[in-house]
Order: C-alpha cells, then structure tokens, then sequence
C-alpha cells in the first residue's frame, strides 16, 4: 500500500539529497522517493509486458519515450525489462508505485489511471536530460504516489475560436504527460455551437458558423467555425480515456445564447434572428426558460450524456445579462405563476430542474459561480472564478466546489510583459503565479474541506484563434497547475520547481507543442529615461529574467550568445549604437529562451513600439488583440484600452526630438459591452471620422476628468483627420513636428472616431532628432 503521508515527507526530504538528478526532472513532484542502492540501464530496444488494464499506459510508455528521449521500446508478452503489473494493495483511483531495481522497473497499480500516471513518471525518469537517443541510466529507488486533488482540470474554449479534434487529442496527450486529468470543453456560446445534436440540426447547420468582423471597407464575406460530430466526439473521449483524462462538456446557458437563437428563434425571447455573434464579451440574447426550452435542453442533455460518461455536466449559469427577461411578459408571467423573487431566482429554479434531471440519470450539474445568485440548488456544484468567494459560500453549503480564479487560473492572461506575448487578456498571471496560489481557500474549514474537488486553469479563446496560441498560454503553466493540484502544499518550492520546468519544457517541445519562454526570457531596461542617456551619449541597460533561473549571458559583437558568453553581472553602461544579445543558460549549459536583443541607437531609443506605450488616465490597457480578430499570425498583436482610445509615449526629450512620426491600425470594434457601455468615453469629432489629436497632458487630464474635473484640458500640438474607414488602409501614418521644450514630457495620442466605427491604436511612435 501507498506509505503514510509523513513518512513520504522524510522519504522525500532523503532523496533530495540522495538524487539530486532525478528530482530535478519529475514533474509533478510524487509523495514519496526513497532511495535504493544499484541501478538499471534502459537502451533502444528494452522491452515492455503489461497486465490487461496496463496496457494502454504501456502503448502511452512506448510513444512518449520514443519522443522524450529518442528510445524505442518494444511490447512482449514474455519476461520484459519493464513490467506493469496489477495489485490490489495499491489503494486509490489514481495511486500507483514505480520501483526501480538491478533487474528492471516495474509499474504497480490497480487502475487504469494510476498506470498511467506511473507511465508518465517513467517517461519523465527516462528523460532527466537532453541527450537524446542516448540509453539511461536509473537509479534504484522505489516512488509511491497520488495526488492531493481529484480535478485537475484545464478548459478549452473551441466556442470562439474553432479547434479541430486532432488539436485537442494533442493537448490532451500532453495533459497526460503532467498528469492533469480533467479536459472541460466550452462547447457553446454566442460565436458558435460546436456540438452535433441529432434532434436540433439548425444548432451546427446554421449557429457554428459566423462571419468576421469589419476593420473598414466591405464586410467580410467567408464564414468561421466549425462543430464536432457526435461520432468524433466519442473517439476523443475513448482517445482522453485511454490517457487518463475525463472530459467535462459545458453548454452554456441561459446567457451566451446567441448561436442557439440564431438557429432555432423560437426558444429565444424576442422571436427575432439575430446573426451568430461576432463580438467578444457580454451579449444580450438568452435563453426561453419556459417549457418548450426546458424541454430543448432536456433532449440536448440526453444526446450528450450519451457520448460523454463522466460524472459532471458543465451548465455555464455566467453572465446572464437579464433584460430580455425583464422585458418580456411572458417570462414576468412565468416568475409570477412560480413564486419567485426575480429573474436571478429564476435563473436558480431552471438550474434546479437541469439538476434534478442529470441527478435521475446518474450525473451531476456544475456551473459558473453565478448560480449562486439566485440560491443554489442541492444538486449543484460550483466552479468559482470571480475570485474564491463562490468556493468558500459554496462548500459552507455543503456543495462540491472547483477552484478557478481569474486570478491567477485565467491562462488566456499574457505571461509577461514582454512584447514577445501573444494576444490575450493584458493582464499578466506569470508562471510564478500559477505556482504560488493554493486551491484550499482559507474560508473553508478542516471538516468543509472534501468539497474542494480540485482547480482548473481556463482558456479562453476570443483572442487566441491558432492552436499554437492556444498552447502558447498552456504552456508551460500547465506544469504550475499539475504541480499545486497534485503534490504537497509544503513540497513546494520555485526555485526547485523551475529546472523541471525546463526539463518538461524540452519534452513537450519535442511532442510539438508550442511552449512559452516569457518566464525564462532576458528582458531589457533602461533606468531613468532614455532622453538622459540621449545627453549623456551614454545607455546605462539591465538585463533580467522573470524567474531569475539561470545565467543570463550576452553579446555585444552580433555573435549569438552561447554557454561561454559573458556573465552578465551588473548593468552595463554602453556607447549608443551597439546591440545587446542576451539569453539565460542553466547549470548544464542549456539555453533557458530564445535569444532576445536590444538596439541601443540614437534613433532605436527614440522609437516606441506599441508595447512600450503607456494607458491614458486610470484604466490599464487591459487587452491585447491581433490586427484581424481572424487572422491566423499571432504577431503583430496591439496593447489597447477598450474604453478609451488613448495611448501615451513616455517621457519624450523634447529638448532632442523635433519631430514624430506615428503609425496607426485600425482594428475591428467587436466588443459586446453590456452593463459597461458607459464607461466608454466618448469625444467629440470635427471631422466626419474622427481625428487623430497629438496632445500634452491628456493623461493628467484623463485622470482629473475620471475624478469629476471636466475643466482639465489637454494642450494640443496636432491633429489629423482620419480618414473613411471604408475606402482607407488598415495602416496609416501620419508625421509632424514638436515644440523645443526643456527635459522629458509626456506626449499623448488621443483618437475621437465614432464609437460606431473601427477601433484606431497606435502601432508604434518614432521621434526625430533635432537638426
């Protein structure tokens, strides 16, 4: 049986010290490692048995090492160098226990799942470095394992952006790999109904398709989307079975209806048809909660517990904005004839009829922590993501909760803020912050505590439209989440966390996965401001990583910097014109991330890209969108406030720079808003679309005008009409030139267009030296 807890602590304390190699290369860290005396070499060619229930998680051994280490292994039914063998006396869905020895590894459990899992730790004891294709020597040692949460869960939005399958069997597969074994599918919402539903065939027919949004001119004519056939659907859930992993389907109701009303109007409010949606956020259409919908969402449940076996159905319950049902007599009527408070309550009541029917079939209803607000159900369980306070009221309730906090669990959120990110949320929730939150909220007591399921790290999709986007943002956070559900609070360490980091990185990289590097990356600063080193003719420069692992080492001469490249070891003090190459090498010599460079020129320090742009007034630039919501590049991507189109470039030497040269895009305006529509600020035009107001002091402006002061006026230094979006380029440029002022000031870049026309950003602001 699996030891006590506190004697896998003290095992694992020894095998710190005893192999030090191995636990800088498993991922998440086991329970317990002791050490034994010998060893065992596995090379091309050793074999594999498997008893009966083992022998997926011996097909999964085989195809990992082959692309983890370069090793092929092959199956027998005979005597073989790894074995996997059943006992009952591991005890435990998911528990198994590896035990190297002189004569051969073997693989104990007795589930499914727990052989998978010791696979995958196999797989990550047989790659603890990067000498591909080279036999490995194992150390004998004896792992006992399981983990400290049941759900262990990332969700995919394919409701936004369409995924095919294959994208996620190989996201799945590499889920395996770190042991997280729930896969929640956001199957609908308003951009497109993604699941195949034999009585409803207008849900994919017509709502899993949509067309783009304008930036100016005609309106996109070819349709995205896509939608999974039930036949398919089974095959990914056979296909995550196999790995370990339990999917959890969601459909989304009664908001984020937009494609189902699309398609069938009659169980929408109003009776009209609007087009799939094509805006990210909050629109207003819902969901008819009166019989004929009930009804339409019982026969849905039906035809999706069929394909999919798990425990839980995902019934969404967020964001319901409710107009619609404010608006409408019949429903009024209906809250009326129920007894009920309100549209929240409701909301609460249908959610009670979903749950008691997926109760009578054997499975159980979760929902966003909006269910909550009109009183929750006894059949329901939560998934918390407006912080935990949907957890803790939840599990005093004595429901089942999932801990998924936009922060730090919303993994569409950028990494850093280096301009290397993808489009996403700009917010940054950084590996280090993923590994630092704890899913056991303080509010839940001792005897409360078995309602925490476990957490899931979402990722949503409205700005991610590739696959590799979207592994991008999973990866390698996804190792931070797998490690703080399924190890020990206190086995957790940053500093020991982060060569493991590494060592997966390599493996997932290798199973070709696009894999992040913003925590690993050199990134560059410039103390004090740049007009300083503009006079000085001098550029003080640091370099730093985000986790500060490793030894950052750079160049000066254009050489690519390599293991026995300087140290960087304090900031440097450099002539303008040379360009700095940097990167971080580990304690093997390995580079940690890409090369990243910075130019030092005159003219390079007078350039801001839209990266090194600050916000206007108060609000942050809280997004960061690709130039087409569509576009199938993920670079350029542009910072951008929502609310207020507005950007500034920081502390201009106006004693320097006599001139600018700014470079506009004009990006689609596709944002449903809802209750936040007010917070648009919305300015005056001169012109039929709006200009382009070159100013000092609109930041300070914004920010007393925020606070009530509307006497507060920014002073301008030009302006420029913009042109008809309809017949303009999406890029435009526009040149002029500045006042001599002394020392460094602010220089903002305000555009008035309509708020009905497309979205203006500043893509990058180049100041001219004086003559």
């Amino acid at each position: 049986m699996p030891r006590p807890f506190a004697t896998a602590v003290a095992a694992f304390s020894m095998t710190c010290l005893a192999a030090p190699g191995l636990a800088q290369s498993l991922l998440p860290l086991p329970q317990s490692i002791v050490a034994r005396s010998g060893s065992v070499t596995i090379a091309n060619g050793a074999t594999v048995s498997a008893a009966a229930p083992a022998a997926a998680a011996a097909r999964l051994l085989i195809a990992h090492v082959r692309t983890a280490r370069g090793l092929t292994l092959e199956s027998t039914a005979g005597a073989a160098r790894i074995r996997f063998e059943q006992d009952a006396g591991i005890t435990g869905a998911e528990a198994y226990r590896l035990i190297a020895a002189r004569d051969g590894i073997r693989i104990l459990a007795s589930t499914p799942a727990g052989f998978v899992h010791g696979a995958m730790t196999l797989v990550q004891v047989l790659s603890p470095d990067a000498r591909v294709g080279q036999p490995v020597r194992v150390k004998a040692m004896t792992i006992d394992d399981a983990p400290r949460f049941g759900w262990r869960g990332l969700m995919i939005d394919p409701a936004r952006h369409f995924l095919t399958i294959a994208d996620l069997e190989r996201i799945v597969d590499q889920m395996a790999a770190v042991k997280l074994n729930t896969l929640h599918l956001h199957l609908t919402d308003d951009q497109g109904w993604r699941f195949e539903v034999k009585r409803y065939p207008k849900l994919t027919e017509t709502g899993a398709w949509r067309t783009p949004p304008s930036t100016g001119g005609p309106a996109p004519a070819t349709r995205v989307g896509g939608f999974y056939t039930q036949d398919q659907l089974r095959d990914l859930v056979a296909y995550a079975g196999e790995r370990g992993v339990t999917i959890v389907p969601e459909i989304d109701l009664p908001g984020h209806a937009t494609a189902l009303v699309t398609a069938y109007p009659e169980l929408g409010i109003l009776g009209d048809r609007p087009p799939v949606g094509n805006r990210w956020g909050i629109e207003p259409y819902l969901f008819n909660p009166g019989p004929q919908g009930i009804a339409f969402v019982k026969e849905v449940l039906d035809e999706l517990i069929d394909i999919f076996p798990g425990t839980y159905v995902h019934l969404g319950g967020d964001e319901a904005l409710k107009e619609q049902w404010q608006r409408s007599p019949v429903v009024q009527a209906q809250i009326k004839a129920l007894g009920l408070k309100d549209e929240d309550a409701l909301q609460g009541w249908m959610i009670e009829q979903f749950g008691q029917y997926l109760q009578s079939k054997g499975r159980r209803l979760i929902g966003w922590d909006e269910i909550l607000d009109g009183g929750l159900p006894a059949s329901a369980s939560v998934m918390s993501w407006r912080g935990e306070a949907g957890a803790v009221a939840a599990a005093n309730q004595g429901h089942d909760v999932v801990l998924s906090p936009g922060t730090p669990l919303y993994l569409d959120r950028v990494q850093s803020t280096l301009d290397s990110e993808v489009p996403g949320q700009n917010v940054v929730s950084s590996l280090a912050d993923v590994y630092a939150y704890d899913p056991m909220p303080a509010g839940i007591p001792a005897e409360r505590a078995h309602h925490v399921l476990g957490a899931q790290g979402n990722v949503w999709s409205e700005y991610l439209v590739t696959p590799a986007a979207v592994q991008f943002h999973i990866f390698p956070r996804a190792a931070a989440l797998a490690e703080i559900t399924w190890s020990a609070k206190d086995k957790r360490d940053l500093n020991g966390f982060l060569p493991r980091v590494q060592r997966q990185t390599a493996r997932w990289t290798r199973g070709g996965m696009t894999v992040a590097d913003s925590a690993f990356a050199v990134g560059f600063t410039v103390p004090g401001t740049r007009g300083d080193a503009l006079r000085a003719n001098r550029v003080p420069l640091t370099l730093a990583t985000q986790a500060g692992y490793g030894t950052i080492r750079y160049t000066t001469d254009g050489s690519t910097p390599s293991s026995t490249s300087r140290a960087y070891k304090a900031p440097l003090s450099l002539t303008p014109g040379v360009v700095v190459q940097a990167t971080a090498f580990d304690a093997a010599g390995q580079p940690t991330a890409a090369v990243r460079r910075f130019d030092t020129a005159r003219a390079a320090l007078l350039t801001r890209g839209n990266n090194d742009l600050a916000p206007c007034g108060t609000g942050p630039f809280g997004l960061r969108v690709p130039l087409v919501p569509d576009v199938t590049d993920t670079a350029p991507a542009f910072n951008l406030n929502l609310f207020n189109t507005c950007a500034v470039y920081p502390a201009a030497p106006l004693d320097i720079a006599g001139g600018y040269t700014v470079e506009v895009v004009r990006l689609a305006r596709n944002w449903a808003l809802g209750h936040d529509i007010p917070k648009l600020r919305r300015h005056y035009p001169v012109s039929p679309h709006g200009e382009l107001l070159v100013q000092f002091g609109c930041a300070a402006a914004t920010k007393a005008q925020d606070a009530g002061d509307t006497t507060a006026k920014p002073v301008a230094i030009g302006g420029f009409p913009l042109p008809d979006p309809t017949t303009a380029p999406q890029r435009l440029t526009f040149t002029g030139t500045l006042p001599k002022m002394t020392g460094d000031q602010d220089i903002c870049f305000q555009f008035t267009s309509p708020l009905d026309e497309p979205y203006y950003a500043v893509a990058s602001v180049t100041l001219t030296e004086r003559r």
